[in-house]
């Protein structure tokens, strides 16, 4: 029996693990979306509408001083409480010039993201704070080595398109080293877009330096920036979290794409309603466009309305609800409407482990953001328990999912070719009444199926008389073949010792593949 496994393991290794890249495969990035609506079009333009009197009525409290001037300076004003107000005809004239048709880079073109109109890419993100394991059920703190495993995880999985930051580097101390570190990490792991967070300006511009760096200088990361900076500008209800303005200014002067989030919580921090909570993030986040394009027009912006779901009975969050998944779709029709690439969360499964509770969380939320054509779905790989807990094996787990996903959403194509009259006569009329042998139907296997890299789809018979062989064991042999291979080398050597040279990097030098070139 062991070595029925471990063939089966090597065979299992040796597939693809559920690629695409064009119309000759069933999936790939950037398949679009939007077939599912949740807010009918009179209610798209009622929340617009109650998002901008929000703004100019209600306003947003704690600007600071620069925020102040630029808003005022362009028509806003303050009222005596000191809550900076948006009018109406400022908010529609600065959204007219907002930034639209950017992509999202990775340090390789080929890994290049078009979150315009309906497109849809799967990814990361998260700051988890513990890592699972589940061969023991041990949940202890995650570390730096641990996100750079997920960064390379993420490079080597093909469903994955982008990856932000997902677990915090709790093995260092000072933010300051912690934040450039988990930079650092995230771009030595995957040359595909990255992403992460910074807790003030001058360790942003320090990361940013290193991305010059390793892009070729300023101008080669101005013309192509691999990192989109995610910063929570917003304490909900309409507070703004002033260090965190201070990101967007340094975003702006630096030309670095920004995720600008608000993660109100309905029931607690937004109303409870989903109509109330969508209308006030999405004047938060209009909030925060403003101001960035006020510092810079067109500036590459995402719209990160994200409101999140409370559990009613006890306030806890709910990240693995239907409701979260119909929010996210509603918010992705939001910026839709607006016309501005979009970022939605989809996969913050309630479970703990990756069980019967995870997949159905995870699959209903990020089927139904995929669906309404959210442009960019953060957390859709690898966590746990609200966002608390992430699991590697999970990220081979969830590559299977999101392949399913991307294929639901691809939906059918109907052409002369596929509804296959001239088939279906011939197969009925000349030919062995099945189409099991027909050319097309060998054709037609790579472009219109989707083959899971590690679900069982073997009888039960089978299975049992293989051996009964567990998912789960087989998502970890997988994620520890795929961490034994030799690291990316997409940063030159001489590059990481530069950096190391004149940054405190913590993370080891990463095993590279030492054959001749």
């Amino acid at each position: 029996m062991t070595r029925s496994r471990s063939g089966r393991a090597a065979r299992r290794a040796a597939r693809a693990d559920g690629a695409g890249s064009g119309p000759t495969s069933a999936i790939w990035p950037g398949i679009e979306g939007g077939r599912y609506r949740p807010i009918p079009q009179d209610g798209i333009a009622a929340i617009h509408d109650t998002a901008l009197r929000v703004l100019a009525e209600v306003g947003m409290a704690r600007a600071t001083p620069r925020c102040i001037d630029t808003v005022t300076a362009a028509g806003g004003r303050v009222t005596e409480q000191g809550r900076l107000l948006f009018p109406r005809e400022m908010v529609e004239r600065v959204l007219a010039t907002a930034g639209r048709g950017f992509k999202l880079c990775g340090q390789k073109p080929e890994h290049d993201l078009d979150p315009s109109g309906t497109r849809i890419h799967l990814g990361t993100s998260g700051a988890a704070v513990h890592i699972i394991d589940s061969d023991t059920c041990e949940v202890r703190d995650s570390t730096l080595q641990d996100l750079y495993d997920m960064a390379r995880l993420a490079e080597a999985l093909p469903n994955i398109h982008m990856f932000q930051r997902t677990v915090v580097a709790r093995d260092l101390i000072d933010p300051h080293e912690m934040e450039l570190n988990t930079a650092y990490a995230c771009a030595l792991g995957t040359a595909k877009p990255i992403g992460t967070s910074f807790s003030s300006a001058q360790t942003m511009r320090d990361a940013i330096d290193i991305f010059h760096r390793i892009a070729g200088g300023e101008a080669a990361w101005r013309a192509r920036p691999f990192c989109c900076v995610s910063t929570c500008f917003v304490v909900p209800p309409l507070t703004f979290a002033e260090e965190a303005l201070s990101i967007i200014e340094c975003a702006a002067d630096t030309g670095t794409p920004l995720k600008l989030v608000s993660a109100g919580q309905a029931g607690a921090t937004s109303p409870a309603p989903l109509a109330g909570a969508v209308a006030q993030q999405t004047a938060e986040v209009l909030a925060g466009l403003v101001y960035v394009n006020l510092l810079n027009p067109g500036h590459p912006a995402l719209f990160g309305a994200l409101p999140f779901v409370s559990d009613l009975r006890t306030g806890a969050m709910s990240g693995g609800s239907a409701e979260q998944g119909v929010l996210m779709a509603a918010c992705a029709q939001m910026a839709q409407f607006y016309g501005i690439p979009c970022a939605v969360s989809a996969g913050m499964t309630d479970s703990k482990m990756p069980d019967f509770q995870a997949g159905y969380e995870k699959g209903i939320t990020e089927l139904l953001s995929a669906l309404a054509g959210a442009n960019l779905i953060y957390e859709a790989a690898g966590m746990y328990g609200s966002l608390l807990a992430a699991s590697k094996e999970s990220f081979v787990l969830d590559n299977d999912l999101i392949g399913s996903v991307l294929r639901a959403t691809r939906g059918i194509d109907v052409t002369g070719d596929t509804l296959a009259f001239d088939v279906i006569r011939e197969v009925c009329t000349n030919g062995p009444g099945h189409f099991l042998g027909a050319d097309q139907t060998l054709n037609r296997m790579q472009s219109d199926y989707y083959y899971p890299a590690l679900a069982d789809r073997r009888t039960p018979q089978e299975w049992g008389d293989a051996g009964g062989d567990d998912l789960l064991e087989q998502a970890r042999a997988r994620t520890r073949a795929l961490l034994a291979e030799p690291a990316p080398d997409h940063v030159a050597r001489e590059i990481d010792a530069e950096i190391r040279r004149d940054y405190p990097i913590r993370l080891p030098h990463p095993a590279r593949d030492t054959r001749a070139a």
